[in-house]
């Protein structure tokens, strides 16, 4: 099924409730163009990697594999034109290592925030951050 959406926050908005969501990974293809760059905030430092549909799709595997079946909160969700700014809370269980530590299956919370950038019905571009230090606290009191 082909989607031909032209409003921003619809595409976003299906996206992350069918694809980031873990739901449906693999319908990626009907929201993200064939070569998305994401520009990643990690420790302070920006990268801009590409990312295809399929890409994002193993990505959000391991996710699943990491969190299990997670649910996803979008608790902002608004644009202008072709950009929309997302953020959400990501709740699932610690089941497998995400710094060398070893897995408790505790609760665990991540929440993140994203613009979206979409073009011709399909996310181009988007810039993500994610609150890496709540989760590093998260994992300091398991391990404790």
């Amino acid at each position: 099924m082909e989607l031909h959406m032209t409003d921003a926050v619809t595409v976003v908005r299906g996206f992350l409730d069918d694809v980031r969501s873990g739901r449906a990974p693999d319908h990626a293809n009907r929201y993200m163009a064939a070569s998305v760059r994401a520009h990643q905030i990690e420790s302070e430092g920006e990268t801009t990697v590409l990312r295809t549909p399929a890409d994002y799709a193993a990505h959000v595997r391991e996710f699943l594999d990491a969190f299990g079946a997670f649910t996803l909160e979008v608790t902002e969700c608004f644009g202008a034109g072709d950009k929309v700014y997302a953020r959400w809370r990501q709740t699932g269980r610690h089941l497998a290592s995400l710094n060398g530590e070893t897995p408790t299956g505790a609760p665990l919370i991540s929440i993140a925030s994203c613009v979206y950038r979409v073009e011709d019905g399909r996310i181009a571009e988007y810039w993500i951050q994610v609150e890496r230090k709540g989760m590093e606290l998260q994992l300091e009191r398991l391990a404790a």
